[in-house]
């Protein structure tokens, strides 16, 4: 057993189904969670921004992180296999040794909120879900493509619960919708000043505590169709 291997077997690993977030570049985590543990290995849900057809190909290496209270455990790893079916899953490997790092990252969350989102140039506008979001990025769901690319600048409104949020974004992926949903994913990313962070982090931690006392899995939500 290899000394990243043997390292993870002292850290408490969470229960299958607990929220895992893979840090796969650009400061965008993606929300996985947990599937199962299998002596040297473990599968994690592929985000669904990679369903169907891998993003990642075995052999690349990423961090993933989870957050017990009061730290985050991050663990290097690399991309083992890729299942060929629908629950799509990806099957990682350790390859250093667990730390400890209690550092802020910037955990996603929230779901079911309108996003208005303004195109520049051209000034095209339209609406869509809130799938998720964090201090350095957000991801929705939008009925109608927009004219824009990854790397243009968009304006997009979106109300957190006790006010409204505008930031200045850039468009980081767009993808059309998994599982034969209508329209497109867009991933944006963005800086905020502190008081849009901190309205963020809270409408976050609300968001998961809702979720934990309806016996949620924070992520599983679905855009409707």
């Amino acid at each position: 057993m290899g000394e990243g291997v043997t390292e993870i077997a002292r850290v408490e690993l969470p229960e299958a189904g607990t929220t895992v977030f893979l840090v796969l570049g650009d400061g965008i985590n993606f929300r996985s969670r947990l599937e199962t543990v299998d002596g040297d290995a473990f599968t994690v849900s592929a985000p669904l921004e990679t369903a169907g057809p891998a993003v990642l190909e075995p052999g690349q290496e990423f961090e993933i992180f989870w957050a017990p209270p009061r730290t985050r455990v991050v663990l290097p790893c690399r991309l083992i296999a890729v299942s060929d079916d629908a629950p799509y899953r990806w099957t990682i490997a350790p390859i250093a040794p667990a730390r400890h790092d209690n550092r802020r990252q910037f955990v996603r969350g929230g779901a079911g909120a309108v996003v208005r989102i303004d195109a520049h140039p051209g000034g095209q506008t339209t609406e869509g879900v809130l799938m998720d979001i964090s201090e350095t990025g957000l991801r929705c769901w939008i009925d109608q493509p927009l004219p824009v690319r990854p790397g243009d600048q968009v304006r997009a409104t979106v109300w957190l619960g006790t006010g409204e949020a505008q930031l200045d974004c850039v468009v980081h992926t767009m993808r059309a919708a998994p599982h034969g949903d209508p329209g497109q994913h867009l991933i944006l990313t963005f800086e905020t000043p502190e008081d849009v962070a901190r309205m963020i982090r809270q409408y976050v931690l609300a968001w998961e505590i809702g979720e934990r006392r309806r016996g949620g899995r924070p992520g599983d939500a679905r855009p409707p169709a």
